[in-house]
């Protein structure tokens, strides 16, 4: 989590950052949804992920679940939960 001197989270700032590494599509979704769930509504998270697939399940996770894809520059992806 990105901070400010004085200890506050950064507005704009990832919330929460997770490096899935290789990991596959089916376990990678598995593990953002458990992430995810911990996150407050509309907090940015910041998933570095390097598996060649991830691009385009991202995207498709996404448009499934209701969360938003704020950037994809792979393997660096930014996601913000959806509000309720």
């Amino acid at each position: 989590m990105s901070n400010d001197p004085h200890g506050s989270p950064v507005p704009g700032a990832p919330l929460a950052e997770w490096d899935a590494g290789m990991l596959g599509c089916g376990e990678l979704v598995i593990e953002l949804r458990t992430r995810f769930v911990a996150l407050p509504a509309g907090a940015l998270f910041r998933l570095i992920a390097r598996d060649p697939g991830v691009p385009e399940d991202l995207p498709a996770w996404c448009r499934l679940t209701g969360h938003r894809l704020v950037s994809a520059e792979p393997p660096v992806f930014l996601l913000q939960r959806k509000s309720p």
